[in-house]
C-alpha cells in the first residue's frame, strides 16, 4: 500500500485527523448539539443556536444526514482498508470523540426523522436508511479500531 512505500503519510494522516474530528464537530453545530471536549474553539457567549435538527428547513436536515453517511463510509473504508492507521486515530482520543458523537447525534437524528412530517413518505424512508447505514458503519468503524488499538495487542 501508499503508506508502506511513502511512510511520510502517515504524518501527513496525523495532521488530517483534527479535519476529520472537526467534521462530526460541524455536524453536532449545525444540528444545535455539542460535544464537551470535542471542539477546540471556545464557543462565543452571545452565540446563541437556535436551529435544532427538528426545526431546519427539510434540505438542511438532507444535506446534514448525506454529509454523515459520506463521512460515515468513507472512514470505515478508509480503517477496514488500512487498519494500521488505527494507531494514528487512536492519538487524536478518536474512539471517545466518535463514541461521544454517536451517543449525541444519531438518537437526535434518529427521532427527528421519525417525527417529523413528509410531502413523500420516500424522504423519510431514504433519510432512516442513511442514518441507519451511518449509524452501522459508525460501530464498524469502532470496532476495527478497538480491536487494532486494544485487543490485537493483547493477542499478539
Amino acid at each position: 500500500n501508499i503508506f508502506t512505500q511513502q511512510p511520510s503519510y502517515f504524518s501527513d494522516l496525523d495532521e488530517t485527523l483534527p479535519t476529520v474530528l472537526q467534521v462530526f464537530n460541524n455536524i453536532l453545530h449545525k444540528c444545535g448539539l455539542q460535544c464537551e471536549g470535542a471542539s477546540a474553539e471556545p464557543q462565543k457567549l452571545e452565540e446563541k443556536i437556535t436551529v435544532t435538527p427538528e426545526s431546519m428547513p427539510l434540505q438542511e436536515l438532507k444535506d446534514i444526514v448525506l454529509y454523515l453517511c459520506d463521512t460515515c463510509t468513507t472512514l470505515w473504508a478508509f480503517l477496514d482498508v488500512f487498519p494500521v492507521a488505527c494507531q494514528t486515530f487512536q492519538k487524536h482520543e478518536f474512539c471517545y470523540r466518535l463514541a461521544s458523537f454517536y451517543e449525541l447525534a444519531i438518537p437526535e437524528l434518529e427521532s427527528v426523522v421519525k417525527k417529523r412530517q413528509y410531502e413523500e413518505s420516500s424522504v423519510c424512508a431514504d433519510l432512516w436508511r442513511r442514518i441507519s447505514h451511518s449509524r452501522k458503519k459508525m460501530i464498524e468503524a469502532f470496532h476495527i479500531l478497538i480491536n487494532q488499538v486494544c485487543l490485537q495487542p493483547i493477542l499478539e
